[in-house]
């Protein structure tokens, strides 16, 4: 549901916010393997730079979002909840898994917790990913730019977004993801998906058909192919497993 506070924008400004820090942690640290999964070297994170990545979050805290451009305001959004995310797992590391990181009674994770605080107002992960970007910009491709430091999560980009490179990359991601078999796969007919495509498929279209039209869009020839010929989706996996690159 939207938080209509958020909705506050200048189309006018041309000022561009400081992610330089976490530009520099993603080309560091960030691992893009030969299986088209972008892993993160957590294990080799020192304590200096968690401490680095904890004051840069506090000082994007403080930024006066409804003074940038939209284009600007995406790109922060989706670095402050990814670089949020590190913080949260280098916090905790070494776990299994991001649901590993209780977020209180009968909750798997650290999504519903109040980690943030911009404006002066108390935010979860899910609040920017669900009452922010989701209902604010109604586009799919914002699915591509959130990593929730999982397997089976779309890549977390290697460097940072900004309101320049924000749409180009998030495209290039959602390319990257429906390509790669283990989000997506036709066998014998049969379309298999990542688990993402049914829990937001009210953004991909919002039914099975939806879902594929999208996939069509950014799949590489012969997955465009396998997909022309299917109906349906026959089954939905995700891997909860940790990104990390040991």
């Amino acid at each position: 549901m939207l938080w209509p506070v958020w909705l506050a924008d200048d189309p006018a400004s041309h000022a561009v916010i400081d992610h330089s820090l976490w530009d520099a942690f993603l080309r560091q640290y960030v691992r893009i393997e030969p299986d088209g999964i972008n892993r993160v070297a957590y294990g080799q994170v020192p304590r200096a730079a968690l401490a680095a990545l904890q004051a840069d979050v506090t000082r994007l805290e403080a930024v006066r979002i409804d003074a940038y451009a939209r284009p600007e305001q995406r790109a922060y959004w989706m670095d402050l909840y990814n670089e949020e995310t590190v913080v949260l797992v280098l916090n905790h590391y070494p776990v299994a898994s991001i649901r590993d990181i209780d977020g209180g009674l009968f909750r798997l994770g650290p999504w519903n917790e109040q980690v943030l605080t911009v404006e002066g107002r108390a935010l979860s992960l899910n609040d920017i990913e669900d009452r922010i970007l989701r209902p604010i910009w109604r586009d799919p491709l914002t699915h591509y730019g959130l990593n929730c430091a999982s397997l089976g999560c779309p890549n977390l980009w290697p460097a940072a977004f900004t309101g320049a490179n924000v749409a180009t990359a998030l495209a290039s991601n959602a390319r990257d993801y429906v390509n790669n078999p283990a989000h997506v796969s036709v066998s014998g007919g049969a379309l298999e998906v990542s688990t993402i495509y049914i829990w937001y498929q009210t953004d991909f279209g919002g039914d099975d058909a939806g879902v594929i039209a999208h996939l069509m869009i950014y799949a590489k020839p012969g997955l465009r192919a396998a997909l022309a010929g299917v109906k349906g989706i026959s089954g939905h996996q995700y891997d909860w497993r940790l990104n990390d690159a040991g």
